[in-house]
Formats: C-alpha cells, structure tokens, sequence
C-alpha cells in the first residue's frame, strides 16, 4: 500500500497549505467561486492543447492553460469596481459557464474528449509522480515568499478594502497581481488534483478557520489541519 501511496500524501502534506491561504483571501473578498471558475479556464486552455494533441505535461500545454488564467485575472481585476449594480460573482458564474461550456465544445471535437473531461474535474492525484510533487512545490514555495513579501498590501486589499482605496493603492492593479499569481497557483494544481479538488482545499478548510478562529494565523493553522486531516484521510478511504 505505501508503495502506491506515498507520493500522493507527500502531495497531501506539501500542497494544500497555499491553497488554504489564498482562500482565507478568496472568502474574504466575496467570491467565493472565483477559484472554480480560474480553474475551469486552466482547463479550457489545457482542453485546446488536447485538441491540438499537445503532450499535456509539456510546457506549451501550461503556457496556454496559464495564458488563458491570466485572461481571466485581467476580467476579474477589471470587473471588481468598488462600487457596481453588477455583484462580481456574476461575472464569475458568467465567467465558469462560458469556460465550461467551451472545454466540453472543445474536447468534443477529440476523440479523448469523455476521459478527458473526467481527467479534468476529478483529476489524478493517486497517480502523481516526484517530479509532479516537487515542481508544484518548488513553485508554490515562490508565489508564498512573494505574497509573504507583499503581505502588507495584499492583505489591505483582501480585508479592508475601503482602507487600500484610502490609503491610495491602485487597487484594481493590486487585484490583477493577486488573481495572475492565483491563476499560476490554480493551473499548476488542477493537473494534479482536478477542479473539484482544488476548490475544496481552497474553500473548505478557509471556511472552517473563519468560523472556528478570529486571528489570521489560527485561522490558517485551523485551515491547514482540517486540509491535512481531509486529504490525508480522503486518500487512504479512497484506497
């Protein structure tokens, strides 16, 4: 068993802690299903490389799953006013149905569409190699050491938004960083774990911490245990 097992708890262990940061930011920002939405448009770009036959862990596939997230950041950074008849989550929802809707109009045309749609919203953790692991790891240690170096204004934005616009940020500039950086966390992970799973370790254990803890950092450590509990203990119902 651990031989089969060991480098998906290794994926486990390593990978959730950004996602429950990040949604601790998501929750707070409102928009709530931003994270699916990125994700299902990493899909969409992966499910063009898939009708092009583009090996789908080769660069070019990330380069135009990363592409078309960096699309969405620029729409979600625009639509995100402070003040709109139009609540951002229906832009988001609009944003997911479209991209949804694509990927399956696009794998339609593969004759791997089916298997590739299940590929994309339950994804293949039970199958994650080393490299996978350490190359996504590697790359979240980089965007965490980023956002622990802006921590200051990120956080402004996220949770106190009324005071970033007072003290002069360019919040909107500020909010396309946040959701690019995001995209590049979300498409590297859904090819590992899928949609649904990303979601769930973005949402689900923010959620918890907020209800359960006042502070940010208990509010983390909450999250990263609920995280850790869950996916460890997931696998191994799952085996």
């Amino acid at each position: 068993m651990w031989d089969v097992m060991f480098w998906p708890i290794v994926a486990c262990v390593l990978l959730p802690w950004l996602l429950v940061y990040l949604g601790l930011h998501v929750v707070q920002r409102g928009i709530i299903f931003i994270d699916i939405a990125m994700a299902q448009m990493a899909s969409m770009g992966i499910c063009v490389a898939v009708l092009f036959h583009l090996n789908l862990e080769s660069p070019a596939t990330f380069a135009i799953a990363l592409g078309f997230t960096l699309v969405g950041a620029a729409i979600f950074s625009v639509t995100g006013k402070r003040t709109s008849q139009v609540p951002q989550e229906a832009v988001i929802g609009i944003a997911y149905v479209v991209a949804a809707a694509t990927a399956v109009l696009l794998l339609s045309r593969a004759a791997e569409g089916d298997e590739q749609i299940k590929q994309m919203l339950v994804g293949n953790i039970l199958l994650v190699t080393p490299m996978e692991v350490w190359k996504c790891f590697g790359l979240f240690a980089l965007v965490g050491v980023l956002h622990f170096a802006l921590r200051q204004n990120f956080l402004l934005v996220s949770f106190n938004r009324n005071g970033a616009y007072e003290k002069g940020l360019r919040v909107r500039w500020w909010d396309f960083l946040f959701y690019a950086v995001f995209g590049l966390v979300v498409t590297s992970f859904v090819r590992i774990a899928g949609v649904l799973l990303v979601f769930s370790y973005l949402i689900v254990p923010a959620v918890c911490g907020i209800n359960l803890a006042a502070s940010l950092g208990r509010r983390l450590l909450i999250g990263w245990l609920i995280a850790l509990i869950g996916g460890v203990g997931g696998l191994f119902l799952s085996f």
